[in-house]
């Protein structure tokens, strides 16, 4: 008997003829079920091992190169290039727009998957037969530096379309097979994270995330090759690299800092560098001089080659060798102005001996910041470094006192005088000691290496031989688990409640935010369990010699940079610390023996105090982490198997920049009718939609592509994501709340003759919510008890208090703060373990961000306004000459602006009701003349109290500001009447043609300090087109003047000229006659002189050629006479 369809795999990466699907066909009945669940026991644990052997790969190709095998590019280029133009020109009959121009970009995605064991070649094949398409999304990490560009989470999402590689290839119709998808780039944004997912068809593979960020460190040479320009590239990876060094800690801005290097190689000005978070590396020597000198201030007391420090920002590197600081900003073009690049390293602080370089993790105000401490004769001075667009400034601070003044002892870092008494095991239930300073110093000497702030959850941590934590920077609890026989080196921090600290004996510790247990990762139990399984399968990741290279965190998850070392075999290689794992292998379960009949049957206690933990009745993640999605499928293409071709992709390529430029033209003034990006697209083209499906089904579609205009949109909506966001933006007032589910344990649930009794299960699963401000977040929790599910709900709703920030622009300097929830007892206790690995439970920190979310704007609805207008003055004209995206209003009607407030993340788009600021901040006679405005003209041009007489408009509205400067308009305010006085700018504008005078006025609207239903600062700047502005009364009078005396004037000369007209003519007669005679006469005694002389010339050379007159002669004479007479 063979099992079911539903049981037998279908997969190509499964077994052809599992044995587990067989048994005897006459078992017994008890015996069957046995052998079945056993057997389902045993495939779902062979299944779930199974499904993790299959990885996604993927590198990247520039768009020449598509289609080769074993290529992989670098992403340096970030400019959009012109190679789709041709391509798209032979697209007729196809819902594009020959008048705009598409581009391309520089790379594409190629994407393949790999499994353990199995002919990669063969199951991508047998997965492309069977409907399988990577599905990708790309997001892009919002710029440091706010005020140059807007703050969005933009993603996009596509699917990789298959292409053949190009190669020999023997019989089969096709060989090697891999799927390609554009890699867009997109201005402001130079880390980008591609999440890669199948679309349920075909083998199952996990999803996997890579980083593919743009390297701004490296040019092209004369031949073509890409080189580094901090240095030269070494291709060698020499054991004593590693094997002589230490692990060191890796610092980068979070979440923006393209590229990340790692120095710390010992007597080499060498470093590790990666712009695919180490998915990738290369080993760079650098280009630095390393002369030294010491001095008085600052003695030679250890040279060394070594790169001590090494820091990465958005756009900057720097390190430190010796006491030498050298920064190096890159080559980013979709960041700053490419004049702020670096040709080479430049040495700062040249003056100062600086013994640390310092990390600031968080950026704020636009900026990114490093601190330079210094020793020798500043020592105690701590020097600021900014960084913004790439320009570098430092500065000493404090001003005028040195750290070392105000602090005991003789070195800023040296012991600070706090001892404390270590915990002894018999006092276990002392888990704490709060330190108030007046405590009695004991003998164990406290060794202070570093702090560590947390901005989330406004946490200090300060570390060494001990980890002290405080809430408040006040009071301190000592964490007792750390053995003080160790010193912790560095530590890291996930951002999301998690830490790990590093020692100098390289062993591993973990933390979480806000507890007191500390869990030593490696070396353990569990660490040991773990690492014999995975040298049991065989795994390249490991190996019988390791040397750990640093730690870090990557989207929550720990990953160790690590040097392995097998006989014949060395590399480097980037890990996964599975820490739920480690810690539920090294968990000690206790148990107990009972007797049941005449067997003894173990009984295990489970730690963890609930069974199941669920979070349900969650908000929509879309909303809450303010992201914008756009949906960009490729083209559908007739060709039999499915496959793409070079043209194909380079029209997929043209499509995704179209969208993304349709995205960005979005963010303009005026609003369109529509509230959707891709609404202009297919404005002109949807009524053919049925024509282009009916030329693409009958295979007469121009290049064999049909493009589905309806899978190119924004997706505002999404419901299949799970979980709460990685970060929660709040607007003013507003809130979310979600539900947490737990259940019991049956030992930990009532018996049914109790319940109702004075037992409650809520005791066995109490729940904590800790907010990191109080002051501005509040938050409600309530219990419903489910007894006869034996579970627990807790519902939280977490709320802004209006209190703790002031109006700002969307997106601008956000308060960070956030939430922590705990089920109190399940800290390193409660795991849960599917198919993708295990992770720890009970324990949720959320960050959040409280201020104008991004994604909220104002818009200027010219739509409704000229409706109204309509309305309001009974008729509207335009231009002559009019412009669609910027219509015209006439000078001498009422004019009333209406504003959307339109949010790019929902789709909502609805009236402005509160009160504005207008100012009239910039004007021109044309677009191309329109200057911004002074302060003081801009109050002479708006202000009420201006006597200057050089008001642009006013209004009937009564409410103005405080100190009675400026109007503060709203929707029910009356209209506004433009004046043009004497000495404002549109007074007396000359017409440039027989048309009416125009003017363009630049507006500003702004919200802030007028209206208070929002932290947004809806800050609005629009040109306004005024046409049939008036001339002025001294302008107007010479024109009359000018204009009647010319009336005057003609009128004048048309009557002379009747009255004098018929004298004219018979005066030209009567010279004209005269003319004509005296002409007559003077021919006739011309003609007769000569004809005499003639004649007598002609008898005296021959007297036989004498001939009688002819007959012409006798004519002219005749003619000559009646001329005479008449």
């Amino acid at each position: 008997m063979v099992c079911s369809t539903a049981m037998c795999p279908v997969s190509p990466v499964w077994p052809r003829k599992p044995n587990l699907c067989v048994w005897p066909r006459k078992p017994n009945l008890w015996a069957f079920w046995l052998l079945l669940l056993v057997l389902l026991l045993s495939w779902k644990s062979w299944a779930e091992k199974h499904f993790q052997s299959c990885r996604w790969l993927v590198v990247l190709n520039k768009f020449e190169r598509v289609g080769a095998l074993l290529s992989k590019d670098r992403f340096m280029d970030q400019e959009p290039m012109d190679t789709v133009t041709e391509v798209f020109q032979k697209l007729v009959d196809s819902p594009i727009d020959p008048r705009e121009k598409y581009m391309g970009f520089p790379y594409y995605l190629k994407i393949n998957f790999s499994c353990m064991g199995k002919n990669d070649e063969e199951l991508v094949r047998k997965g492309h037969l069977m409907g399988l398409r990577p599905v990708i999304l790309i997001s892009y990490k919002y710029p440091v530096n706010f005020y140059r560009w807007k703050i969005e989470n933009l993603q996009i999402q596509m699917e990789a379309a298959p292409l053949r590689s190009t190669g020999f290839c023997i019989a089969e119709v096709m060989c090697a097979l891999n799927w390609y998808a554009p890699m867009p780039t997109k201005n402001g944004s130079v880390v980008m994270s591609v999440d890669i997912r199948s679309n349920g068809l075909g083998p199952y593979i996990p999803p996997k995330r890579f980083y593919v960020n743009i390297n701004g460190f490296m040019k092209r040479d004369a031949s073509g090759n890409p080189i580094f320009t901090i240095g030269y590239e070494t291709f060698t990876l020499k054991s004593d690299h590693f094997k002589r060094s230490k692990s060191r800690p890796l610092w980068y801005t979070q979440n923006h800092s393209p590229v990340l290097i790692l120095g710390g190689i010992e007597d080499e000005k060498t470093i590790l560098l990666s712009d695919t978070n180490f998915q990738d590396f290369s080993l760079v020597e650098l280009s630095i001089d390393s002369c030294w000198v010491g001095s008085y201030y600052c003695p030679i007391l250890d040279f060394s080659a070594t790169i001590h420090d090494a820091i990465s920002t958005e756009s900057t590197l720097f390190i430190r060798q010796n006491q030498l600081v050298y920064y190096f900003t890159g080559s980013y073009s979709a960041l700053f102005d490419i004049s702020h690049s670096s040709s080479s390293w430049v040495r700062v602080l040249a003056s100062e001996c600086i013994k640390k370089l310092c990390p600031v993790f968080v950026d704020g105000n636009g900026s990114e910041y490093i601190l330079a401490l210094t020793t020798g004769k500043n020592e105690g001075y701590i020097h600021i470094g900014t960084i913004t667009d790439g320009r570098v400034s430092f500065k000493m601070m404090p001003e005028s006192w040195s750290i070392c003044d105000k602090l005991p002892g003789t070195h800023f870092w040296g012991d600070l005088g706090w001892r404390v008494e270590v915990i002894g095991k018999g006092e276990r239930d002392l888990d704490f000691l709060v330190l108030h300073g007046t405590e009695t110093y004991t003998r164990t000497a406290m060794i202070p290496k570093g702090l560590f702030f947390n901005t989330f959850n406004n946490m200090l941590y300060i570390w060494g031989n001990f980890i002290l934590q405080s809430y408040n920077r006040i009071h301190f609890i000592y964490l007792a688990d750390f053995p003080k026989d160790s010193v912790i080196k560095y530590m890291v921090n996930s951002y999301q409640g998690d830490m790990a600290f590093v020692t100098e004996g390289e062993e591993i510790w973990y933390f979480l935010e806000g507890g007191y247990d500390v869990y030593r990762l490696v070396p353990s139990k569990g660490w040991d369990i773990y690492f014999s399984l995975q040298k049991l399968q065989h795994s390249f990741l490991f190996a019988d010699q390791e040397f750990l290279v640093t730690l870090f965190y990557e989207d929550g998850q720990l990953y160790q940079l690590i040097y392995l070392v097998d006989p014949g075999y060395e590399r480097l290689v980037k890990r996964v610390l599975p820490v739920a794992q480690l810690l539920l292998y090294d968990q000690n379960t206790p148990y107990a023996v009972a007797t049941i009949g005449n067997f003894w049957t173990p009984s295990f206690t489970n730690l963890c105090p609930f069974k199941v933990m669920r979070l349900r009745d969650l908000p929509k993640k879309q909303h809450l982490a303010r992201q914008e999605l756009y949906h960009a499928p490729p083209p559908l293409v007739s060709e039999s198997l499915g496959f793409h071709n070079n043209n194909t992709l380079a029209i997929y390529q043209g499509l995704v920049y179209y969208l993304l430029w349709l995205h960005s033209k979005y963010d303009k003034p005026y609003a369109d009718p529509v509230h959707d990006p891709t609404w202009r697209w297919w404005e002109h083209k949807s009524r053919y939609k049925d024509y282009y499906f009916y030329l693409s089904s009958n295979w007469l579609a121009a290049e064999g592509v049909y493009i589905d205009m309806n899978s190119y949109q924004k997706l505002y909506n999404i419901s299949h994501d799970h979980g709460l966001p990685e970060m929660v933006f709040l607007d003013k007032g507003t809130s979310f709340s979600f539900t947490v589910f737990l259940t019991a344990h049956e030992h930990q649930a009532p018996p049914s003759s109790l319940l109702g009794s004075s037992y409650q299960v809520e005791k066995k699963l109490a729940v904590a919510v800790v907010v990191a401000d109080p002051e501005c977040l509040d938050v409600t929790v309530n219990q419903d008890v489910l007894l006869n599910r034996k579970a627990v709900l807790y519902k939280i709703t977490i709320k802004d208090r209006k209190v703790c920030y002031d109006q700002g622009i969307s997106g601008h300097n956000l308060k960070k703060t956030s939430l922590m929830v705990k089920v109190l007892g399940s800290s390193g206790k409660c795991f849960q373990t599917t198919y993708l690995g295990t992770r720890t439970q009970g324990h949720l920190m959320v960050p959040l961000l409280i201020g104008c979310p991004p994604g909220k704007r104002l818009a200027f609805d010219v739509t409704y306004t000229i409706l109204h207008s309509q309305q309001l003055n009974k008729h509207y004209f335009d231009c002559v000459v009019s412009n669609a995206e910027m219509p015209c209003f006439l000078f001498r009607d009422l004019f009333q602006p209406f504003f959307l407030v339109q949010d790019m993340v929902t789709g909502d788009s609805g009236r402005f009701l509160g009160s504005y600021l207008l100012k009239v901040v910039g004007g021109g006679r044309t677009m191309d003349t329109i200057r911004d405005y002074t302060e003081e003209e801009i109050y002479r041009y708006n202000s009420p109290l201006d006597k200057t007489n050089s008001l642009i408009w006013k209004t009937k509205a009564e409410r103005t500001t405080q100190d009675k400067k400026f109007y503060i308009m709203s929707q029910q305010s009356p209209g506004i009447e433009w004046l043009c006085l004497e000495n404002s700018p549109c007074h007396d504008i000359t017409p440039q043609s027989i048309f009416a005078p125009e003017f363009f006025l630049k507006l500003l609207v702004s919200n802030r300090g007028v209206d208070t239903s929002s932290y947004c600062d809806y800050q609005l700047i629009f040109i306004l087109h005024l046409h049939g502005l008036p001339l002025s009364a001294q302008r107007s009078l010479f024109i009359v003047l000018v204009s009647s005396s010319l009336f005057v004037g003609l009128v004048v000369f048309y009557i002379l000229f009747c009255l004098l007209w018929p004298h004219i003519v018979k005066a030209w007669v009567s010279l004209r006659w005269k003319i004509n005679n005296i002409m007559a006469a003077e021919s006739f005694y011309t003609y007769a002189t000569s004809s005499a002389a003639l004649s007598l010339q002609s008898q005296t050379v021959s007297e036989p050629s004498i001939k009688p007159p002819s007959n012409a002669g006798s004519r002219v004479d005749n003619a000559l006479e009646k001329e005479v007479v008449a």
